[in-house]
Order: C-alpha cells, then structure tokens, then sequence
C-alpha cells in the first residue's frame, strides 16, 4: 500500500514517469487512473469495505479480541491501454481480455480473487 504521500502525489508522479519513456509499476489502481501504466496490489475498496464490516461488529458488542484477524483477499491488475499504446508497448489480447472487465478511463482491469 502507497503511503499517503506517494498517494497523494501520483499525478505528479505519474508525469514525471511519462517523461522518461520507461515502464512503471504502481501499487494502486488510483495511479493508472492518473495515467499510470499499470497497477498490481490490493484493492482498496475491497480493504475499506472489509474494515467497515469490523467496525460494525465492535460497535454492535463484539469484543476486537474476538473478531478473526484476516489480510487481504483480493488483489487487481490494471493496465491503461492508453499509456500502453503512448509507451510503444503492445498488451497481448489474452492479458488484456483476461479479466473481461473493462474500464473505459484506465484501460483493462484484471480481477484476481
């Protein structure tokens, strides 16, 4: 997981990534959607949505002692065609059709549970 600063930063990271015309890697989904090439990590939503579940459960009584400690379950791959395509690289129709959900802004999402 990015820490906030990165987070909060990658547009301008992701622009000054595009300036050198080199591959880059994110950790988070939100970095293709600021033009990013790609993103391999947890997804946030998903984290956020497990944690809203927590915290319901302590404050309906469950003690936190008690609530299974877990990690995180699903990860994605996004890709941004658009930058792909800017960069010269080519995505191969199998990887890019792999998860079969698209996004219009980034590019290819590709869910892996």
């Amino acid at each position: 997981m990015p820490t906030s600063m990165f987070f909060n930063e990658r547009r301008r990271l992701v622009d000054l990534a595009a300036k050198k015309p080199a591959a880059a890697v994110y950790p988070a989904r939100e970095f293709v959607d600021a033009g990013g090439l790609m993103a391999y990590g947890s997804d946030l939503a998903d984290s956020f949505r497990r944690a809203a579940t927590y915290v319901d459960k302590i404050l309906k009584g469950t003690k936190p002692a008690d609530l299974p400690s877990s990690g995180r379950t699903k990860f994605e791959l996004v890709i941004n065609l658009k930058t792909a395509k800017a960069l010269g690289l080519t995505i191969s129709a199998i990887v890019a059709a792999a998860g079969g959900r698209s996004d219009p802004s980034s590019g290819t999402n590709l869910d892996q549970p």
